[in-house]
């Protein structure tokens, strides 16, 4: 059975369905991200890093993209920090593409951890940038919770959509 095709239902489907190709490419990035950090060893990020600030990629040596890029690279250079940050890359990729392989299959148990994990992840975004200033968690926190909102109106309409009988009636109770 099918929702029926007004103009609002069919844009804000595909809206759903960009938000979810995006937060799957998101997951995938993050998990090649990990595998990446895992295979790549630790002196031969900061020999990039050298590189790009050499070419003046990122500014002055001493302006602040810079300062922040040298910054990071020193925190993440210690293994604990590297382990953390591979496993939190590897584990919230997978998570994702999970959720998005989930929700494009239309399986409706996978609808309410979907909007909690996502909930959890703006939570984390927002502490995060609070302690670190950074301007572009907020942002993301944003756009999750755009998605949060998508999903749950995808979910209302999925479950009024399955309540049907095949006839279009409303199924009794």
């Amino acid at each position: 059975m099918t929702r029926p095709a007004t103009e609002g239902a069919r844009w804000t489907e595909r809206l759903f369905r960009a938000a979810l190709v995006v937060k799957g490419v998101d997951g995938a990035a993050e998990l090649l991200g990990a595998v990446a950090l895992w295979l790549v060893p630790g002196d031969w990020m900061h020999r990039l890093a050298v590189l790009v600030m050499a070419r003046d990629l990122v500014g002055p040596p001493d302006a602040p993209l810079a300062r922040h890029l040298v910054h990071g690279l020193d925190e993440f250079a210690p293994d604990a920090n590297r382990t953390f940050v591979v496993a939190y890359l590897a584990l919230h990729g997978v998570i994702k593409l999970v959720l998005v392989w989930a929700l494009l299959r239309r399986w409706l148990p996978a609808y309410p951890p979907a909007v909690a994990l996502l909930g959890l992840f703006v939570v984390y975004e927002l502490v995060h940038a609070r302690h670190t200033g950074s301007v572009l968690l907020p942002v993301l926190a944003l756009l999750d919770v755009a998605i949060i909102v998508l999903v749950l109106r995808e979910y209302r309409l999925l479950r009024r959509e399955r309540a049907l009988r095949p006839d279009g009636r409303a199924a009794p109770g």
